[in-house]
């Protein structure tokens, strides 16, 4: 008499995603993905996706959610370019010049100026030292 085999399982554990919304964990090929526009997002080697911010969820419902959250939300070219300056400033050798981090970031320096005043300005309003508005 013959026994019948038990069906051989995957050694391979099964690779979890984490939704962006609810946190609800479950298996990354079942996810949702995109990207949205958020100028607070730089990546510190592609910066081709600079303003692109990943999202990952576990259904269409809550990433239209979170697309629509990113949609109401103002794009500032300043706060990428202090995105990218803060990229810049946290990897690698120190920078030494407004030059160095132009060539490394890829802006100008009324770009860097500018970024450095939109930072300095909401840092102020984050601490409330200020009431006055964000430049740009």
């Amino acid at each position: 008499m013959w026994k019948r085999r038990k069906k051989s399982r995957s050694t391979e554990p099964v690779r979890l995603a984490l939704c962006d919304l609810c946190a609800a964990t479950f298996p990354e090929d079942e996810a949702v993905t995109g990207y949205v526009p958020d100028s607070s997002c730089a990546h510190p080697t592609r910066h081709w996706f600079d303003g692109l911010r990943p999202i990952t969820t576990c259904c269409e419902e809550h990433f239209e959610t979170i697309r629509e959250t990113y949609r109401r939300r103002p794009f500032l070219q300043e706060e990428l370019w202090a995105a990218r300056i803060a990229c810049a400033l946290t990897a690698g050798r120190p920078v030494l010049s407004l030059e160095e981090l132009g060539c490394r970031t890829g802006l100008y320096e009324p770009e860097i100026r500018r970024a450095i005043a939109w930072h300095n300005a909401r840092m102020r309003l984050v601490n409330g030292d200020d009431e006055g508005d964000l430049p740009g």
